[in-house]
């Protein structure tokens, strides 16, 4: 089935879709997800599994069981968008409610999962947004699947502005600047401590410029250029700054479902492009 009326466009969408997936996926059945700081919240829980479960907070966070339980929900998620995955390329073929279920299902549980990344930054409400490309995607793939959409670049500007600035808030300190930002430029571009930080400030900056410049005409397709080219370098900078040649295997299964499920921010970029350009002659 024909996404968009270009195969390009069409194949970019669902090989976005599908990088997202299989990386949480392989993040979930391998690693691990942030479950626990939902069902180990004391203040929200407490009062409902000492009403309702007949024993003590302390009993059931200290459980086997409870852990046991966590442990197979994150297992089984990842299953679910592992099916996910695999759904998005069967639908290309075939247009069955099951698959378009499977994908459904696993859009829902990529906005709980950007929810919980929030709260486990203290609800700092720009960890929630700059994951909106990620949980945004498989709805937009759905949408994509029922017609041909005449306002797809819109829908993926606003993505990715919000992703953007998002990403941004961060980088110039509104929120502290993570660790994890500061090492990726230090390993990268071999900057001191203070240059990196200054180099974010700068790339925050440019965030912003950006969010602005892909909605103005004449201009947009080279914001969006950027966009391509900055959303594929901080993909890729997860498995380059992690990668150690003495343990190869180990640090490409630890680092590369971080990389493939940031793909997106580089891939709806481009095919924002090739939408804006293909506007433009048309216009022309």
């Amino acid at each position: 089935m024909q996404l968009t009326d270009s195969k390009k466009t069409s194949y970019i969408l669902t090989f976005s879709v599908c990088s997202i997936f299989i990386g949480r996926a392989w993040q979930f059945i391998f690693w691990d997800a942030p479950y626990r700081s939902f069902f180990w919240d004391e203040e929200l829980l407490k009062p409902l599994i000492e009403s309702f479960c007949s024993i003590s907070w302390y009993a059931y966070v200290t459980s086997s069981s409870t852990d046991m339980f966590i442990d197979e929900l994150v297992f089984y998620t990842g299953l679910l968008y592992a099916f996910a995955a695999v759904s998005c390329l069967l639908l290309l073929k075939h247009n069955k409610k099951i698959l378009k279920g499977i994908v459904l299902l696993g859009g829902i549980n990529l906005v709980l999962l950007s929810f919980l990344l929030m709260k486990d930054k203290f609800y700092e409400w720009a960890m929630f947004f700059e994951h909106s490309i990620q949980f945004g995607l498989p709805f937009v793939f759905l949408y994509a699947l029922k017609s041909q959409p005449k306002n797809l670049l819109t829908i993926a500007k606003l993505l990715i502005a919000v992703v953007f600035v998002s990403h941004g808030l961060y980088a110039v300190g509104y929120y502290p600047v993570p660790g994890k930002f500061v090492d990726m430029v230090i390993h990268v571009f071999s900057f001191s401590e203070e240059k990196a930080k200054l180099f974010l400030l700068v790339a925050g900056g440019l965030d912003f410029i950006l969010a602005i410049f892909i909605f103005v005409p004449k201009v947009a397709k080279y914001a969006l250029s950027y966009a391509v080219f900055w959303g594929l370098l901080t993909a890729f900078a997860r498995i380059v700054t992690g990668f150690q040649t003495d343990f190869m295997w180990q640090s490409i299964h630890q680092e590369l479902h971080g990389t493939l499920f940031r793909l997106s921010h580089g891939l709806l970029p481009l095919l924002a492009l090739l939408l804006e350009n293909k506007k433009e002659n048309t216009s022309s």
